[in-house]
């Protein structure tokens, strides 16, 4: 059972990232061992701190896009002020070219901060998967586990006292514990999923189901809580059963303190919010969308904090801990990009972007010629096409009129000679 693999998150997409942020995490974690700090907590603090660092570029990006965004505001407004009201495909392509002109002007991708976006996400994603189930990918951990595991699965019908277990404690595992299968180390895995997910209680529940392990299981768990207490909290536990167990037992304190881990999450989250840059109000009849985005964006602000709040009751301390110090990072990210952005020129950036922009249309002069011809040509068939939409009965018929006198003139043998005798024809035979 030395070599026991743990249930890991297998995701096409977000295993293979959860994986890697597991080796990482489990790298901090046995450096803190060869000095004598063998602490979860702790790790995920480190190991948050780690993670935003390794992405402070990416948010760079994001803020310098936010400002270079509110610099060109009032250009944008303007063309929208300009083309208000008109929804013909004319109009429509002429305020997407000088759109795009503006936005070319500034240097920045219309797409914004999307990729910087798509590639956080899994990121924070994954960092979830990891924090739910340590012992999957911090080999510190899991080696606490081995040998309770080893006599668990020695004990006859171990497999149907692990699944009351489960049920009567209400034990989440992501995947789900299975106690059904055959595989050994499938089993193996989903006990010490289980164990890990077990609060205080649990641990007496535990050996009342299995006694004869009672040295055993007493031993576990005091290496287990060693490497989970972090401050007062047992980072396995959630606040609410934190809560819950302390209340019975009129232990006021350690509730004070459950209560704080979602109260703390509520505030550092409302106070990195504040720190960052906010949507600047608009005048409503001049650019609607954009003071409909802003009001979108700041209900959502109010709700991701009342989010965290809520959450935090029912997760583990230890997500609760990762959340207030990915709050903390991101609040003193903000407050140096803030310092940074407020002493740094725009007007230069704007140059620099602009030579970048200029260097890369150069290089695709050719096509960009073309596509600039296309649209010239687009949008004169269909000024042209709207021009006759708009005639009146009168033009057209003097329009008309002016091509029959110039069939009637055409030359002996010509098409338009050759058609006007069809015509003839036709008639004659439709008055017959």
């Amino acid at each position: 059972m030395s070599d026991m693999l743990l249930t890991a998150y297998n995701g096409a997409i977000l295993g293979p990232i959860a994986k890697l942020l597991g080796l990482v995490m489990n790298g901090i974690y046995q450096l803190m061992a060869m000095i004598g700090i063998e602490n979860v907590g702790l790790s995920i603090i480190i190991f948050t701190l780690v993670v935003y660092l390794c992405l402070f570029p990416l948010t760079y990006k994001q803020q310098k896009f936010s400002k270079l965004s509110q610099k060109m505001q009032p250009e944008l407004q303007a063309i929208q002020k300009k083309y208000n009201g008109k929804k013909d495909q004319a109009s429509m392509m002429a305020m997407n070219e000088e759109t795009q002109a503006v936005y070319q002007k500034y240097g920045v991708s219309m797409m914004g901060s999307c990729a910087q976006m798509l590639i956080q996400m899994p990121l924070l994603l994954a960092l979830y998967r990891v924090f739910m189930n340590v012992p999957a990918y911090v080999s510190g951990v899991k080696g606490n586990f081995t040998e309770l595991v080893n006599g668990i699965m020695a004990t006859s019908g171990f497999q149907d006292k692990m699944s009351q277990l489960v049920t009567d404690l209400r034990i989440v595992t992501m995947p789900s514990a299975d106690f059904t299968v055959m595989d050994k180390t499938a089993l193996a895995n989903s006990t010490v999923d289980v164990l890990y997910k077990m609060n205080s209680a649990g641990w007496d529940k535990l050996q009342e189901m299995f006694p004869s392990l009672a040295d055993m299981i007493d031993a576990t768990y005091e290496a287990v809580e060693h490497v989970n207490t972090f401050i007062v909290y047992n980072i396995s536990d959630t606040p609410w059963q934190i809560i819950t167990s302390n209340f019975e037992n009129r232990n006021f304190i350690m509730v004070f303190a459950a209560v704080l881990i979602p109260v703390i999450s509520y505030l550092t989250q409302v106070l990195n919010i504040k720190m960052m840059p906010q949507p600047e109000a608009s005048n409503a009849s001049n650019n609607g969308n954009s003071d409909a985005m802003a009001q979108q964006m700041k209900m959502m602000n109010n709700m991701m904090p009342l989010f965290s709040l809520v959450m935090c009751f029912t997760v583990p301390v230890g997500l609760g801990i990762y959340w207030i110090a990915g709050a903390v990072v991101r609040t003193v990210q903000q407050f140096l990009l803030n310092k940074h952005f407020e002493k740094i020129d725009l007007e230069d950036i704007i140059k620099k972007n602009q030579e970048k922009a200029k260097k890369k249309r150069e290089k695709m002069g050719i096509a960009e010629n073309q596509i600039s011809n296309a649209a010239k040509i687009n949008t004169r068939k269909l000024s042209d096409n709207a021009a006759k939409a708009n005639m009146s009965s009168a033009e057209k018929e003097l329009q008309l009129e002016k091509a029959r006198t110039a069939q009637a003139k055409a030359k002996q043998g010509s098409m338009a000679a050759k058609a006007n005798m069809v015509r003839e024809f036709n008639e004659r035979n439709s008055r017959k």
